[in-house]
């Protein structure tokens, strides 16, 4: 497989990872809040809102330390191509 073909399995895999691991957030939170917030607490939107960010942010700092981990372990730089590439400049000048 090229470089290529294997950066795009790899964004398509951590893609899932990153939504696996919001969920995962999301939904142990979640217990948490049926667990020790009172049903009737006029501070349930505030609860949910503060999972909803938890969760993202949680994600999204496990999601990089799995990543750096990988990059370290299996030196995943010489497998995978650059995201972004350079731009070839053309030689015409603009008249």
């Amino acid at each position: 497989m090229s470089k290529k073909s294997n950066t795009l399995w790899f964004m398509l895999a951590a893609t899932v990872l990153n939504i696996l691991l919001m969920m995962v957030l999301f939904v142990i939170c979640f217990i948490l809040i049926t667990r020790f917030v009172d049903p009737n607490s006029s501070l349930i939107p505030l609860w949910l809102g503060l999972t909803f960010l938890v969760s993202i942010g949680g994600s999204f700092f496990f999601y990089s330390r799995i990543i750096k981990w990988m990059n370290t372990k299996y030196n995943l730089e010489d497998k995978l191509g650059p995201l972004f590439g350079s731009k070839k400049k053309s030689d015409r000048r603009m008249e």
